[in-house]
């Protein structure tokens, strides 16, 4: 596809996303956070963002500067490398931003394709990150209060901007993971889970394939793309890592809480028995869903409010 198709079927896919049959199957956005899009203007290109913003009745109802006009910001990142959107997340990006509350900026990156590789997209999470924090006053935020939260490869994009956030001595307060895609070496598909669930009905191995082919062109460092290969995971924000069971994906998630905590850094491994890849955006036909939302709900709650970043696990 090229760049014009990529970016037709995207907006084609947010419409039927946000149809009524869908929203049966990906839930109800929350009333109380108002939704729209903006371009964001970046180097060489011009991105869209999918912005959550509690109504004016909830804005001043949470923590510390949220009654200022400073809400706490979380830099979300949508999973389906190459075939997914911001809509299919509205259920919990929104929820996040009337509850906490919070601005929830959801990067719709650049699509995986044969001219768009992983690299691209993961630029577009840290330019995004870096845009909306250098213009804090314009987005009303608090530039101390950061989190980043991703979805399968919106995880491996946000556990890298969580990388790059602290090479750079931006202080982030949380990262959240959802059934995390961390290892594109070729060892993307030797882990033991990705063999057992390798036929599951929402993420299969021949996908898996094809995403890393897509991904890494020839010559590309795979293991710069891969937080699970990362050479310092020491000094990054408390993680979440939120694994479903039934996911050819599960170990990725395994491993990279077992790295972080290896290199000090605090990190929460949840599991969801019988959930599948994808499920925290199923919420109409997962039950586990509800579950992971609350859990990320309260992670980020007392990650943004609390003095100096401070995080139970």
């Amino acid at each position: 596809m090229t760049a014009d198709e990529l970016a037709a079927y995207r907006d084609a896919e947010n419409r039927r996303r946000a149809s009524p049959d869908m929203r049966a199957i990906t839930g109800h956005p929350d009333p109380g956070a108002a939704i729209d899009w903006q371009e964001v203007a970046l180097p060489g290109r011009d991105l869209p963002v999918r912005v959550h913003r509690p109504t004016e009745r909830d804005s001043g109802s949470g923590g510390d500067g949220a009654g200022r006009g400073e809400l706490p910001l979380v830099l979300h990142v949508h999973g389906g490398g190459f075939v997914g959107t911001a809509v299919q997340c509205d259920w919990v990006t929104s929820h996040l931003a009337a509850r906490l509350p919070a601005l929830v900026v959801s990067v719709e990156h650049r699509l995986i394709a044969p001219d768009t590789p992983l690299a691209a997209a993961v630029d577009d999470g840290w330019d995004v990150l870096r845009h909306v924090r250098e213009n804090a006053a314009t987005w009303g935020i608090d530039p101390s209060r950061i989190a980043v939260f991703g979805e399968s490869c919106g995880a491996l994009i946000s556990a890298l901007t969580a990388i790059r956030a602290r090479e750079a001595g931006l202080r982030l307060r949380a990262q959240v993971l959802v059934n995390p895609a961390v290892d594109v070496t070729a060892t993307m598909l030797d882990h033991a889970s990705v063999a057992e669930h390798a036929d599951s009905p929402t993420l299969t191995v021949p996908q898996l394939r094809l995403m890393r082919r897509l991904a890494v062109p020839p010559g590309t460092d795979s293991r710069a793309l891969s937080p699970l290969y990362a050479d310092n995971l020491g000094g990054l924000p408390p993680a979440l890592v939120v694994v479903p069971t039934r996911d050819p994906l599960a170990d990725h998630g395994r491993r990279y809480a077992e790295r972080l905590r290896a290199a000090g850094t605090p990190a929460r491994l949840t599991e969801h028995p019988e959930a599948g890849h994808a499920f925290l955006s199923m919420p109409g036909v997962v039950r586990q869903a509800e579950a992971a939302r609350a859990e990320i709900f309260e992670f980020l709650q007392d990650s943004l409010a609390a003095p100096h970043g401070r995080t139970t696990l």
